[in-house]
């Protein structure tokens, strides 16, 4: 008998004990990880069903305490000193977890297609270049810590769901040669340079998938208002084969497990795979960055992107991504507090990946350091056309953010037509005017000209920049 209830009582004690589980986190809550300065930033996680949840911080050697729901949800918010770190978490149910190397600093999240995704290694047969001179010279010393969603060992991972997730695969890592060459290209360059300008610790969220379009990123609920995309994939049994163009699906299992992440902005590098709707993105844009902030709850925050870089598409001399860098010139209106970094001059014929990725994140930088963290003196804006006037047989162009004028002076530039009321466009020649700085535009093949156009092809280079080298975007008066 006796034997017997000491054995019944020690599987009751197992038992007792299983109950008492770890706090359960989410993968982007660890060790490692940055948290945003001066800020409520939130912890959450899993535990027993209505237990309490120690939390202690090493910053300020605060306590708080926050009882999980019936189903063992909690969440507690805790303030964030100044930058600095590292610092300790610990997480306290009846037994203990501790997050350990915890840096305060600036928190981004970066996400879109592949030209986000391109690692600081490259692609496959298309290469970045300067990325091993970055790759070799990265040091865990230097204070950038990186979540990737889109790489694990050095692989490519696919994460796709009808439903939105609580969590994603990811871990954040410090700043070692290895973890830089998996990590997005230009995430990084923006990265490291705001690290060096501000002298802050620095975090970067990469969540992207190639040939994504934006559809794949919004939630259900705010992309239910476009009747013309159809959900009923998210209803049904049928397979996800293509989460690139399924709505809603990566915002389920890419960013629905991390809006509780405290960020300070967004980045975004995407459009390709929109190009052949403008009309279309250009509506589903400003939607997507009013998700993504109701999403966060953090206020309106800056939400910066990238413009495609010329490629040849359908045709060099077709318009269709002309048409959608149109549409990503006027988002810089339609969306607030945003900004978008210019790419006119490193497209590629034939090559829709450029190369050249450090250019992209010191532009999305310029754009956070100026306007964002208020550093006078940067420029970061893009001169844009405003509007025209003819004066006798030439147009005469004037461009907003260019109070200093624009560049090259004394130069015949390139890649503009001109048309007449036949809409019929014919090569023109263009120069800056030495007193008014304003850009004049003409042929002889047009006597009385109505329109102009300005590097408005797939493929097509720059030749006109704001005084501090900014490409101006593409553009044309009329709307044809």
């Amino acid at each position: 008998m006796y034997p017997k209830f000491r054995f019944l009582l020690f599987i009751l004690l197992c038992l007792s004990l299983g109950l008492q589980a770890k706090v359960k986190l989410p993968s982007v809550l660890a060790s490692n990880m940055v948290l945003q300065q001066q800020s409520d930033v939130k912890l959450w996680g899993e535990a027993n069903p209505n237990t309490k949840v120690k939390i202690s911080t090493s910053w300020d050697k605060k306590n708080y305490v926050v009882i999980a729901d019936d189903k063992g949800n909690w969440l507690q918010k805790v303030k964030t000193p100044t930058a600095g770190g590292p610092y300790e978490i610990t997480f306290n149910d009846g037994e203990k977890v501790v997050l350990t190397d915890v840096l305060i600093g600036e928190v981004w999240f970066c996400s879109g297609q592949s030209n986000m995704e391109m690692p600081m290694r490259g692609f496959d047969r298309q290469p970045t270049a300067g990325g091993i001179d970055v790759i070799a010279t990265a040091k865990t010393s230097t204070p950038i810590r990186i979540f990737n969603t889109d790489m694990k060992d050095g692989k490519f991972i696919r994460q796709t769901s009808k439903k939105p997730l609580t969590t994603v695969e990811g871990t954040w890592v410090l700043n070692a040669p290895e973890h830089v060459a998996t990590t997005s290209a230009t995430a990084y360059y923006f990265a490291r340079y705001i690290q060096q300008v501000l002298g802050v610790p620095v975090g970067i969220i990469q969540s992207s998938l190639g040939g994504s379009q934006v559809q794949a990123w919004i939630s259900r609920e705010a992309i239910s208002e476009f009747k013309e995309v159809d959900l009923s994939i998210l209803d049904n049994s049928e397979e996800i084969k293509n989460p690139q163009a399924t709505p809603c699906c990566l915002y389920n299992a890419k960013v629905a497990p991390l809006v509780n992440f405290t960020i300070k902005g967004y980045l975004w590098y995407q459009g390709e795979s929109n190009r052949t709707k403008p009309e279309l993105y250009a509506r589903l844009m400003p939607a997507f960055v009013k998700d993504m902030r109701t999403r966060w709850g953090v206020g309106e925050f800056p939400f910066y992107y990238v413009q495609i870089a010329p490629y040849k598409y359908d045709h060099p001399d077709s318009i269709s991504s002309a048409k959608l860098r149109e549409v990503q010139t006027k988002n810089m209106t339609d969306i607030p507090n945003s900004g978008m970094a210019t790419t006119l001059d490193i497209g590629s014929m034939n090559f829709i990946h450029p190369v050249d990725k450090e250019t992209v994140g010191k532009r999305l930088a310029y754009w956070a350091l100026g306007k964002t963290y208020g550093i006078k003196g940067i420029e970061y804006m893009p001169p844009v056309y405003k509007s025209m006037e003819r004066k006798e047989n030439k147009i005469q162009i004037s461009f907003s953010n260019a109070d200093r004028g624009i560049c090259p002076m004394w130069t015949d530039l390139k890649y503009f037509e001109i048309a007449g009321a036949d809409k019929v466009f014919y090569p023109a020649k263009a120069e800056i005017e030495t007193k008014s700085t304003r850009l004049t535009v003409w042929s002889d093949k047009v006597p009385e000209p109505v329109a102009v156009r300005y590097a408005y092809k797939n493929y097509t280079e720059a030749s006109i920049f704001s005084l501090s080298g900014l490409p101006i975007p593409s553009f044309r008066t009329d709307n044809w």
